[in-house]
């Protein structure tokens, strides 16, 4: 199997752009310097080679640099960089996307987009891990042909850097072509490393000279682990880069954010699995003393203790668990209520050396720092974990198997003896883990449930070889702990990475793997639908980093990748209760990521377009603070911008009070507040509903004639206008293409230093423009063309009706990004304009039957809305508006029938497929049926749209005009708005 890359993925072109833009007006360039070295070829033993290096050069000047980047930042809606955040030649960006979104396509997209834009040939990338270098590694060979069809089989050569070849460092710095070195910290943050010695191979220099003489861009994997020190900081300036960028989900510090996806735009977006956790928690069991050594704190005298134990709370009338802090001496018994368990329990001794912590008791056995007592027996508790994986597995594999999804299963454990040991003689055997699954799996397979997925098979060799481990050996053979950053752990994560794509493939028998929890971070595979860890004590490994491997979204045998949440769930099968995952999750998310989950900043509304008098304005820093002081004298507020119960109300009802100055743009104000007042949303694995097709209505009259008005698909054609579209380009840009000539900026600052700090204030700033010598201008009709995908005819048509040829010679690159902009603007909006449907015929429809082919499946207390108008037994909704709607429909008289149109219900567009809301039968004084098409965004208005969005629900319009089966396409944000209007 290969895997196949989308390369028309919004969200990865936009973050590709946002660090390509930071260098718009830069003219392809290179910087050459000597590279000499000993040669060590037969014959030419002893003999100085001398070669000419090639490297990168930046030719923009810091303004120029600060003005691009705030553009970038200002139309991403992040808070701006300051002139104090950018030095030169120590110029630093950050790209913060979630895990699982395509992190290493994107950064891997960026290079050859720097190449392609500006000539920049001299790449590192710079990995925390070995875990983490084999996967860039193998995403690269994986990659290769996807990126070589992208940018016209260009030429490029990426190589891991070992310090026994050092040969690979001279072709570094004297390819002309692009060159792209994998490393990973710990290989050159030593003054004792290879590349930081002088070595004979490079002519008694040190290698790493040679690689600052490129003056590389520096890509960071990973920042918060790869460059967390001021040592690591140091080694990665010892580079020389042109610039570094970081890429992350979890930033430590955020050096000129370029661009976010967080991890709840990643979700909303639906980029990420949706999660949900299955918990196998022990409840009423009360019986014994429940102990817990949480920590020891010896900062202040007394030493304490927190302990977690099960007391009695009297205002509940209940037993609830807690854990508080206790000295020596403390009575349990008296301190849990009285609760005859914990008799005895007097506390006689507490530990707190480092490494031997405990807590010993009068008359019962001590306790160390994170053991559980009292507990049920925790191998009950795993091996339940471990046939619950299997039947949720076995689920998934019945509802994705048909669709050419291979389901995989991820076990973390903490020992590997558990799982898998050796004798001294070398034999293998089976720990208690493989020992559980196998019973636990025979005894699935054998229920008629899963008959389907095992016809004839032997259920003894089944059990066996479905599942497998990868561990770390020692050089017995023997498998063992690691902490994941030693030689040992490359061959584990090295196979790990080798086998990605082949347990992808039905092909393979392997589909439960078993992992050392330090290997953690190098599994990175799609179709990990359940991870389960299995820890001695409970988990108190980070959710976010449980959660990780399995984020990615799912590929079919096509080596496709499949959307939508109906086949992307991860199954989390936790030992804590959803509400604690979910809780400490969240908590993550707030302390990694900076999200402020219900907080309103100061600059949230700033990038919000509205217009006036047909012209279009950004509410800008000023704006959004109107707006913001405005919700803090509203009570919707508080002073540190946290949402109130009081805006949650108000939004509900639709009743929002904002600033009349914004009412062009109330409804976008209102979403942005809805999506800042929502929680995480993840989901109870008990909630799960399979929603059921009801066949009365499917098979009812109402349904077919509905069904029967819509189904049918339509080809388009556009009408395109070239002496118009002409006409238009010309005239926007002989009016408002600006181009500044290069210049020269002179600073001058007064230092004002204390003991706290050196500050510099700026006291003078002059530029004077320069005038470039005669310099080659580069080809601008075909980069127009490339740009454009527009004739060269038509281009040299609007270039000369422009009038602006003269400027282009000030400044190329910058006339020609400009240019391209505005050419491509214009064709976007006349493209849809022109744009004509036609019924392809009455054989090519969407079949009433594909719905009784489909399984849908929500939870109950999330998504779910119970219907008795429609074709399934539940509505599933997507957002706070459709689950309105939905009520509505069932509560309103005149609506004998409606459907959510699915998601195989699609309109093409030239921008893309279309897929609309609903599909409405209305009676109206109780005779005349009406039929409609709804589009229900809950911010209809055409301003509040993204304008790609707008435009395909344009399309849909003259789609359903183009049926012409008394079918009315509407756009509606309100049900009675729509009700009243039929």
């Amino acid at each position: 199997m290969k895997l196949k890359f989308n390369k028309n993925l919004d969200y990865q072109k936009e973050s590709v752009a946002s660090i390509a833009d930071i260098f718009k007006g830069q003219t392809p360039t290179q910087s050459n310097f000597t590279v000499s070295a000993m040669s060590d070829k037969a014959g030419t033993e002893g003999k100085l080679i001398t070669d000419l290096g090639i490297g990168n050069k930046l030719e923009l000047d810091e303004d120029d640099i600060l003005k691009n980047i705030r553009e970038i930042q200002f139309k991403n809606g992040l808070k701006l960089s300051a002139q104090q955040d950018l030095k030169k030649g120590n110029y630093r960006f950050t790209i913060e996307m979630e895990t699982g979104t395509g992190k290493t396509y994107v950064y891997l997209r960026t290079i050859f987009e720097l190449n392609s834009k500006y000539g920049f040939t001299k790449f590192i990338i710079v990995v925390p891990s070995v875990a983490i270098k084999e996967g860039v590694v193998k995403s690269i060979d994986i990659m290769t042909e996807h990126f070589k069809e992208l940018y016209d089989n260009v030429i490029f050569k990426a190589y891991e850097y070992k310090s026994q070849k050092l040969d690979i460092i001279r072709d570094f710095a004297t390819s002309d072509n692009i060159r792209i070195m994998v490393m990973t910290i710990q290989s050159f943050n030593k003054d004792t490393n290879v590349i930081n010695m002088d070595h004979e191979k490079t002519n008694g220099i040190k290698p790493i000279e040679f690689i600052k003489e490129t003056n590389p861009i520096v890509i960071i994997d990973e920042p918060q682990s790869a460059a967390s020190t001021d040592k690591s900081m140091e080694a990665i300036s010892s580079l020389n880069p042109l610039c570094t960028i970081g890429y992350s989900a979890t930033h430590k510090d955020k050096h000129n954010l370029m661009f976010r996806l967080d991890a709840v735009d990643a979700y909303e977006r639906q980029l990420v699995k949706q999660i949900e956790v299955a918990s196998v928690v022990s409840k009423d069991q009360n019986n014994t003393a429940y102990l817990k050594l949480v920590s020891v704190n010896n900062k202040k005298s007394p030493i304490k203790a927190k302990l977690e134990i099960d007391l009695w709370d009297k205002k509940k009338g209940t037993i609830v668990r807690k854990a508080k802090e206790y000295r020596v001496d403390d009575d349990l018994y008296e301190l849990s209520g009285y609760r005859d368990v914990y008799k005895g329990y007097q506390i006689t001794e507490i530990n707190a050396k480092e490494g031997e912590e405990y807590v010993a008791f009068l008359g019962h056995e001590s306790i160390t720092l994170k053991e559980v007592q009292g507990e049920i027996d925790d191998d009950i508790i795993k091996r339940a974990q471990i046939r619950k994986t299997i039947e949720e597995h076995l689920n998934k594999e019945l509802k994705l198997t048909k669709q050419g999804i291979k389901v995989l299963s991820l076990f973390f454990i903490d020992k590997v003896a558990n799982y898998r040991t050796v004798d001294k003689d070398g034999n293998v055997h089976k720990g208690k883990y493989a020992v559980w699954f196998e019973e636990e799996y025979k005894k699935a397979i054998e229920n008629p449930k899963y008959k389907t997925l095992f016809n004839d098979v032997d259920v003894d060799t089944e059990a066996e070889t479905v599942h497998n481990g990868y561990f770390a050996q020692d050089k017995k053979g023997a498998f063992k702990d690691t902490n994941g950053s030693t030689l040992a752990d490359e061959d584990a994560y090295s196979l790990i990475m080798k086998d990605k794509e082949k347990l992808l493939s039905f092909d393979t028998k392997l589909k439960f793997i078993f992992s050392h929890s330090a290997l953690r971070e190098g599994w990175d595979n799609p179709n990990v639908f359940q991870i389960c860890t299995l820890n001695e004590t409970k988990s108190e490994t980070k959710k976010r980093q449980e959660i990780g491997r399995g984020l990615r979204l799912a590929v079919n045998q096509n080596g496709e990748r499949v959307y939508g949440f109906n086949v992307n769930t991860l199954t989390v099968m936790a030992n804590e209760s959803y509400e604690d995952f979910a809780r400490k999750l969240q908590n993550e998310y707030e302390e990694e990521e900076g999200i402020r989950f219900g907080i309103v900043e100061t600059h949230t509304f700033a990038n919000i377009i509205i217009e006036k008098n047909d012209q279009t304005f950004y509410l800008e820093q000023e704006g959004s603070e109107k707006i913001f002081n405005h919700l803090k004298q509203q009570g919707y507020i508080d002073e540190n911008g946290k949402i109130t119960d009081k805006l949650k109300k108000d939004l509900k009802e639709h009743k929002v009070d904002l600033p009349q100055e914004f009412s062009e743009a109330y409804s976008q104000i209102s979403a942005t507040l809805e999506k800042l007042s929502g929680n995480l949303n993840v989901k109870n694995a008990d909630d799960k509903r399979i929603v059921k097709l009801n066949k009365i209505r499917y098979l009812s009259p109402e349904f077919e004639e509905l069904w029967d008005r819509i189904k049918y698909k339509t080809t388009y054609s556009v009408d395109f206008d070239s002496d118009e579209l002409i006409r238009k380009c010309a005239e926007e840009i002989k009016h408002n293409v600006i181009v500044n000539a290069a210049k020269l900026i002179y600073t001058k600052a007064e230092l004002d230093i204390r003991k706290s700090e050196v500050s510099a204030e700026e006291n003078k700033r002059q530029s004077t423009e320069v005038e470039h010598p005669n310099f080659l201008l580069p080809d601008i009709i075909t980069f127009l063309q490339n740009e454009t995908n527009l004739t060269r005819r038509t281009l040299v048509k609007i270039l000369k009706r422009s009038e602006r040829l003269e400027d282009f010679k000030k400044n190329p690159q910058q006339f020609m990004d400009e240019v391209a902009g505005i050419i491509r603007r214009k064709m976007r909006l006349m493209i849809v304009d022109g744009i004509k449907y036609e019924k392809i015929g009455d054989d090519e429809f969407y079949a009433q039957q594909l719905f009784e082919t489909e399984e849908l499946s929500g939870y109950l207390s999330k998504n779910m809305v119970p219907s008795g108008k429609s074709v399934y037994d539940y509505i599933i909704y997507d957002s706070d508006v459709e689950a309105e709607f939905a009520k509505k429909f069932e509560r309103n008289e005149s609506v004998k029938m409606y459907v959510k149109l699915p998601d195989w219900f699609k309109i093409g567009t030239p921008l893309g497929s279309y897929n609309p809301d609903w599909a409405v039968l209305v009676e109206k004084d109780n005779v005349e049926k009406l039929y409609f098409v709804l589009e229900t965004k809950g911010n209809i208005l055409a301003e509040d749209l993204r304008e790609r969005e707008y435009k395909k629900i344009q399309c849909g319009h003259k789609h359903f005009e183009a049926l012409g089966n008394e079918v009315e396409f509407r756009e509606t944000d309100n049900f009675e708005k729509f009700i009243e209007g039929v």
